[in-house]
């Protein structure tokens, strides 16, 4: 199967941040596209729900709601490495 370049023009800040990221993850640009390409053909389309609105962020209550979510996040992120 015959290789296919894709190109396209982006922002000089967009690209500058989008290679300092690929970089700061251990993989390239190029990889990342081929990866970003790769999941929006099996998604059959974009690997994530494209909003037209910000998503709604509201505070906490209060100081004990914040610390009950933040132990809540740690416990489930180290449970999904373990």
């Amino acid at each position: 199967m015959a290789n296919k370049q894709v190109a396209t023009r982006v922002d000089e800040a967009e690209d500058r941040r989008f290679r300092e990221i690929t970089r700061a993850i251990g993989t390239t640009p190029s990889d990342a596209l081929r990866m970003f390409i790769a999941a929006f053909n099996a998604a059959g389309g974009f690997p994530y729900t494209p909003r037209i609105n910000p998503v709604e962020v509201s505070a906490f209550d209060n100081e004990e709601d914040a610390t009950r979510f933040s132990t809540h996040l740690a416990k489930k992120l180290i449970h999904a490495q373990g």
